[in-house]
């Protein structure tokens, strides 16, 4: 009977120390702001150096208080853009993209203003390869697109808007890559509507791309799977169209009976260079493969598509983790703008400028 009275007292003492730490914790004590802890000036300074050092957090939180504590000051707008750039250095691209579309709102006629929108794209595209998958061999176009077709967007606005910025030539490589990236994607379910025997989605999806991403490597392809698609319809005069297409630009995908040879349009390997995982059995190099024409912005680090064809043994049985000399392929997988960086010390230095001439 004692012990059971203990066992009361001490399960008593448990709830009445639960209890009191739970109202301990449920009034913390509260967190006051101070204020700015120096001036505008000293923030940015600080900032600035920060920035030349590559410590991006440093210059993140110096910039975050310029932009809390001085939001009309006279480094305000140039802050923005500092602190958009280090966002991005950060790999922190949501962030990155909010804070450039808050500049195009509040800044629409800032001279700057063009960097925004660049930024904005640039980001959206990174997100869509921000992934282990970029450190592969493996396609992105096999995957989701969504970032991209955001991104393209976002590029295509921007060069309507600034024909004539300085990163519109670099935009516009951009949106060449990224609408090879989307074709791909779309010949690439038009590929599994043809095993599947949906001849009617194959060519919707190889239409749309000879209709939305002309002058891409995947041209070829798109017309010869239309055309076996109709072959396979029944419809030979519309078959023939797009066969007559075939005949003048490229005869090497048809057969000598006139049918279309879908293989030679999709540069598919042999059997023994599937067994082997593409280490061995690769057919000659075909002048319509869709991949091997594919092409990168012209300020990426990417390998060039002769270098990638030669890849060595290590670099195929790692699934292209490993590169030619041993080493990770991260930096050479990455889309990064070097322009980026020379931005932010150009538009800081014109903003104090500007700001001295006031």
């Amino acid at each position: 009977m004692s012990l059971s009275r203990l066992n009361i007292l001490v399960l008593s003492l448990s709830v009445g120390v639960s209890a009191a730490l739970v109202g301990c914790n449920s009034n913390p004590s509260k967190v006051t702001d101070t204020g700015p802890k120096s001036s505008e000036q000293a923030y940015y300074e600080k900032a600035q150096k920060a920035l030349e050092r590559g410590q991006y957090t440093e210059a993140g939180e110096q910039l975050q208080a310029l932009d809390t504590y001085f939001p009309t000051g006279r480094y305000t707008q140039q802050a923005q853009l500092d602190l958009m750039y280090t966002r991005f250095k950060q790999s922190d691209y949501p962030a990155a993209i909010t804070l450039a579309e808050r500049f195009i709102r509040l800044n629409p006629q800032h001279p700057q203003v063009d960097y925004a929108y660049y930024v904005r794209g640039v980001s959206n595209m990174e997100q869509n390869y921000d992934g282990l998958l970029r450190y592969t061999s493996l396609k992105q176009a096999h995957r989701d697109t969504s970032y991209l077709k955001v991104a393209y967007q976002n590029f295509s606005d921007f060069i309507r808007r600034f024909p004539s910025s300085k990163y519109a030539v670099d935009a516009a490589q951009r949106m060449q890559f990224i609408g090879e990236e989307l074709a791909e994607s779309e010949m690439n379910i038009a590929r599994y509507n043809i095993e599947r025997k949906a001849w009617v989605a194959a060519i919707q999806r190889s239409r749309w791309v000879l209709e939305y991403y002309p002058q891409v490597p995947q041209t070829p392809e798109a017309i010869a799977t239309i055309a076996y698609g109709y072959d396979q319809l029944g419809d030979t005069a519309t078959a023939n169209q797009y066969k007559e297409l075939l005949q003048a630009n490229y005869p090497g995908l048809l057969e000598k009976d006139g049918d279309v040879d879908l293989s030679a349009a999709r540069n598919e390997a042999s059997i023994v260079n599937k067994l082997t995982l593409g280490i061995v059995g690769r057919s000659a190099k075909n002048t319509y493969a869709t991949e091997s024409n594919m092409s990168q912005p012209s300020n990426t680090n990417t390998e060039s598509s002769d270098e990638s064809s030669q890849r060595s043994l290590m670099n195929r049985l790692s699934f292209g983790l490993l590169g030619e000399d041993g080493q990770s392929t991260t930096e050479s997988s990455e889309i990064e703008s070097p322009e980026v960086e020379a931005t932010v010390e150009n538009t800081a230095t014109d903003a104090v400028a500007d700001n001295t001439a006031e």
